[in-house]
């Protein structure tokens, strides 16, 4: 795959610690987050040390560790989920993290082990699908996102989005049956055929590719609680960079829609209304244009371009993570259930795809 970002000369190299942290709860799991603290906080002392279990990711563990009130000094020590180094680059990841830190967009990478990544904790609200529509919290995210979308971290090269490469690699990767009988008879009768998905994989290349978005860094997984809006400062931070990279930037808008439908119940009646995406995408291209140096003047026409091309790009994001899902439903050991989401997306994918299709560019 295609090696575009480029770390700024001069960024703090990152440690690797040989240590493993054993990814179920118990004595195990301490002992190993205890090992890392006493690298990075020599001088906590190991019995006065919590540690907070937090479950919102369906990728990883993710462990708050603090001693004393826990607005102070939290070091965040996330576990890899099984298996999913084959959904996700950790080297990519920790080049884009240490990017986005370079460019104030991250927090502070403290070192990798041998299963996870260690950083700081960012004070302030893990958003919900009620707080993304509100439009005084969606012009922050629109500026955030296009602050990282004018990042430059190419090495001369033209980037080229990997997103059509990933998305073969994770075709390549779907189960083909389970185990248990009724898993598996539900696989059969509500996910479509590998010869269907290959089919709107080739669709989806040839026409999205053809529409004209531009090919930036992305964060690429922008759901709601990977969003930490902070009020008392009044800004926004983005968090959780494992799928980041070079990609079109509709899909990285197109896929951050998708999510204003949750997770854990997906309502996809939540979907922004024109209206709403309208004045998100007014907000995002004045940021883009003014990081850019290009004024910030904005047309109806751009507007309804990025529209398009945006809501086209959706249905990239439905799939993607379809396929993802499928993946997670063979070797995840996290308890959510994901062949039922599987289901849900490649639905969503085939109702939209009605819908959006339908729109054209602009003359």
């Amino acid at each position: 795959m295609s090696n575009y970002i480029h770390v700024p000369p001069g960024s703090p190299e990152v440690p690797k610690l040989d240590i493993t942290v054993c990814e179920r709860e118990g004595p195990g799991y301490r002992q190993g987050a205890l090992q890392l603290l006493r690298r990075l906080r020599p001088h906590w002392r190991p019995e006065e040390v919590t540690l907070q279990l937090f479950t919102d990711g369906i990728t990883n563990k993710l462990i708050g560790c603090y001693v004393g009130d826990i607005t102070d000094d939290v070091v965040l020590v996330r576990i890899y989920g099984n298996k999913t180094e084959l959904l996700v680059d950790r080297d990519e990841e920790v080049k884009s993290f240490r990017v986005l830190q370079a460019h104030g967009c991250a927090p502070q990478l403290y070192c990798t082990f041998n299963n996870g990544l260690c950083y700081e904790f960012m004070q302030g609200e893990a958003l919900d699908p009620e707080h993304v529509c509100n439009p005084d919290i969606f012009r922050l995210i629109a500026r955030q996102l296009a602050k990282i979308h004018t990042i430059h971290a190419h090495n001369g090269w033209i980037p080229k989005s990997n997103l059509w490469l990933k998305m073969g690699k994770y075709f390549s990767l779907i189960p083909t049956e389970f185990a248990d009988e009724e898993v598996n008879k539900r696989f059969l009768s509500d996910i479509p055929s590998p010869q269907v998905l290959q089919e709107e994989m080739s669709w989806m290349k040839e026409r999205l590719s053809n529409l004209g978005s531009p090919v930036v860094l992305c964060h690429n997984d922008l759901l709601c609680k990977n969003i930490i809006y902070n009020k008392k400062r009044g800004d926004v931070q983005f968090i959780d960079y494992e799928y980041s990279g070079y990609n079109y930037l509709a899909y990285d808008i197109g896929n951050h829609f998708n999510e204003f439908a949750g997770v854990n119940e997906v309502d996809y009646s939540l979907y922004p209304s024109r209206k709403l995406q309208e004045q998100w995408l007014r907000s995002y291209l004045e940021a883009y244009k003014e990081y850019k140096g290009f004024g910030t003047e904005v047309s109806e026409k751009e507007v309804e371009v990025l529209y398009v091309q945006v809501n086209q790009f959706a249905l990239a994001s439905h799939f993607f993570w379809g396929l993802w899902a499928l993946i997670q439903a063979k070797y995840s050991t996290i308890d959510f259930d994901f062949l039922g989401y599987a289901i849900v997306r490649f639905n969503q994918y085939f109702k939209m795809k009605l819908e959006v299709m339908t729109l054209t560019l602009p003359e």
